[in-house]
């Protein structure tokens, strides 16, 4: 792991997930945990309505919680239900939590290579349809990180699975004082949950 990053895994390791969010994440955990039994390849799809901020914060939390705790064949990915880009102040406050992000291509939809660990293939981030070529087409769970998404997606073609687990858009904070502290808020309370949901695996 790379060393900024562990000392961040550090600190929020103690922050407490609350009980009503764990009855949120537990079904999820029990996905994770019966693939993990049956020694199936883990495919997640985290989901939002641009595939912009929550669902690339979510993938890339997700994938280096996996890897934080050992926990093998998981593959994550994140889709929308339309294409924008990854907004460039989640790349900065994921720099700031300690990854390393390289951008290989400069179109209107940049494509981004996520580095947890020195030695790990990078987490390839650009924003795409939850149906993209690029992601799972069959026997994944699809993660609904915002209501757009979930409101607009009753059925994630796919799917074997459908998560609820939603997250307020730091998006409303673009442009003010707080923007900043919004989005590494909204960035350390999603990899707190995923840390609860991979420590939870035996």
């Amino acid at each position: 792991m790379l060393e900024n990053l562990s000392k961040t895994i550090a600190l929020f390791s103690e922050i407490s997930v609350s009980n009503e969010r764990k009855e949120v994440l537990i079904p999820l955990v029990n996905y994770i945990q019966s693939k993990t039994n049956a020694n199936e390849e883990i495919r997640l799809n985290f989901i939002c309505t641009h595939n912009s901020r929550r669902s690339h914060l979510s993938q890339i939390w997700a994938q280096t919680m996996a890897f934080h705790f050992g926990i093998n064949n998981v593959f994550c990915y994140s889709g929308g239900t339309e294409a924008t880009a990854m907004f460039s102040k989640v790349g900065e406050t994921l720099v700031n939590q300690g990854f390393q992000i390289q951008k290989i291509s400069n179109e209107q939809n940049p494509v981004y290579a996520v580095k947890f660990d020195y030695n790990q293939h990078p987490i390839i981030c650009f924003s795409k349809a939850y149906f993209d070529d690029f992601n799972p087409k069959t026997n994944f769970g699809a993660i609904m990180t915002c209501n757009n998404a979930d409101e607009g997606c009753p059925m994630v073609f796919g799917a074997e699975a459908r998560f609820p687990i939603k997250y307020d858009d730091p998006k409303v904070f673009d442009g003010t004082e707080l923007m900043n502290e919004k989005y590494t808020e909204r960035s350390l309370q999603i990899a707190s949950e995923m840390y609860f949901v991979f420590s939870q695996i035996k």
